[in-house]
């Protein structure tokens, strides 16, 4: 009996050595962690639980049969977060440099299955140098089998990848399918060719920092929601997400204990909104007095400015938020910003995690590189969003808020809840300035004449009272009470029940 037990202690060692000790130094001197200790971070201490230590790829051609380590390449079990059940693979670049076999599919699918069958997140640590070469057309089946999962669970578990490493080729397309990417700064890349295909295919030459490092991924593409320094505050930052969101479509998010009083009252806000209209100010102070503790999680940051997305708590709860940033392009929104704010409420609508709406919007940016690139479909995005969202949704105007806009911002007529209005609100078809010359324009020449009929404008209708007056907005409320009266508009609908009609899905404007 002893000598099993020995057996199988050993046989522990081997596999959590992966691809050796001369492999384990080489990955630490690159300033990264061991698939192993990536997950010690990740979860809490001694929750992990790991399933198919001992499984090998079967591959005999190319002498493979020469060399089969334990595991193959990835660590996969659950433990938690918080004391909340999460399922982890994480790739252990070791062994074969995280290279994709048949087995190692298995592996990530069996953990994949698990997650959607007992309702808990999915988190994929990425470092793999893609399809192992050696397995030919088998990798490739992997690679399909773990994308089938990827979107049969999108919707019902959140699933979050974080890149440390390289993740080229087909490997990229289970990542895009997920919730939320996350980066390491100079350590991790993304890219479906890297450069040396680029720079025979097309003659350019680049790095593979400028083609798929986290600035070009965070910044330019999209792709990413966040990049970090290292490792270690990489894995931090996913167990703080994980706190915010629940564990599957029919759970709701965990509520934790708060030490800020609903009713807080910030006269701050009152001086908030400049006196000039076309002054620029930071949204990002409003939802920080909003917020709990003023504990807000930001999603895709450095991309798309106007727009501000994220995570707050609200009486404890988890809300997300949608912000325009008058600071970056005056708040307008444009392809990008449509494009960020349309996922995260679909994201959040999926979840039933509310919505907090916060709109000062002078109107769609105007130009040809605009409507050249789409942006009538990429603003119907938002639009379809938010009129298919069924979770409680509560909107806060400050300032501008014109035309088509005005509506796509989670107005009354996309069945917004409850909408408030700051008396500084401006609810119009378009700027005073605009709308005279457009009324007026036979009396153009006469300056006198326009400032009078534009400040005539302003008096009539740069206000929230004629959409008040109308029942689009439902009440017209005082800044600095804006805390106590979003944290009231929420706990009045925690019982809202909403079905939108059945259908086999939609058709969202993509």
């Amino acid at each position: 009996m002893k000598d099993i037990l020995n057996e199988l202690e050993s046989r522990r060692g081997n596999a959590r050595l992966g691809g050796g000790q001369k492999r384990i130094d080489s990955q630490h001197a690159k300033g990264k962690l061991t698939a192993r200790e990536r997950i010690e971070l990740l979860l809490d201490e001694d929750s992990f639980e790991e399933f198919d230590m001992f499984v090998a790829h079967r591959c005999t051609d190319f002498g493979m049969q020469d060399s089969r380590p334990y595991g193959d390449g990835v660590v996969t079990g659950w433990g938690t977060i918080n004391g909340r059940q999460v399922y982890v693979f994480s790739q252990d670049f070791t062994v074969f440099g995280g290279s994709l076999s048949e087995t190692h599919a298995q592996k990530i699918c069996k953990i994949m299955d698990m997650a959607v069958q007992n309702g808990a997140p999915v988190i994929g640590l990425n470092d793999s140098g893609g399809a192992r070469i050696q397995e030919g057309v088998a990798s490739l089946a992997g690679y399909a089998e773990v994308f089938q999962r990827n979107i049969m669970a999108s919707g019902v578990v959140p699933q979050i990848s974080v890149i440390m490493g390289p993740c080229a080729g087909g490997a990229v397309y289970s990542p895009a399918m997920t919730d939320f990417i996350f980066m390491v700064r100079d350590t991790s890349y993304m890219f479906v060719t890297g450069p040396d295909v680029v720079k025979t295919v097309t003659n350019e030459v680049v790095t593979a920092e400028e083609l798929g490092g986290a600035s070009t991924h965070t910044r330019k593409s999209s792709v990413a929601d966040g990049a970090f320094d290292n490792d270690v505050e990489t894995l931090y930052e996913v167990r703080r997400l994980v706190d915010f969101l629940p564990l599957n479509n029919r759970g709701s998010a965990p509520v934790r204990p708060f030490f800020d009083d609903p009713g807080r009252v910030e006269d701050s806000l009152d001086t908030l909104i400049p006196d000039n209209p076309n002054q620029p100010y930071d949204m990002k102070e409003l939802i920080l007095k909003i917020a709990d503790e003023g504990d807000f999680y930001e999603i895709q940051a450095d991309y798309a400015g106007n727009i501000i997305t994220g995570f707050i708590r609200i009486e404890g709860r988890t809300v997300g938020v949608v912000a325009n940033q008058p600071m970056v392009l005056a708040g307008c929104l444009d392809i990008d910003s449509s494009r960020k704010a349309a996922r995260f409420v679909r994201f959040c609508d999926a979840f039933e995690i509310p919505i907090l709406t916060l709109v000062d919007v002078p109107g769609f940016l105007p130009g040809t590189s605009q409507e050249y690139g789409g942006v009538i479909k990429h603003g119907a995005k938002l639009l379809y969003a938010y009129g298919e969202a069924t979770v409680p949704k509560v909107t806060v105007i400050t300032r501008k808020a014109y035309g088509g806009a005005y509506d796509v911002m989670s107005s009354k007529h996309l069945r917004g809840d409850i909408n408030y209005a700051w008396p500084t609100a401006e609810i119009a078809v378009m700027g005073a300035k605009g709308a005279t010359e457009i009324l007026y324009r036979s009396e153009l020449g006469d300056a006198e004449k326009i400032a009078q009929r534009t400040a005539d404008y302003e008096d009539r209708f740069a206000n929230p009272f004629v959409a008040a007056e109308r029942g689009f907005i439902d009440e017209v409320i005082q800044p600095h009470s804006t805390r106590r009266r979003v944290a009231r508009a929420f706990a009045a609908l925690r019982g809202k029940k909403l079905q939108n009609p059945w259908k086999k899905h939609d058709n969202i404007p993509l």
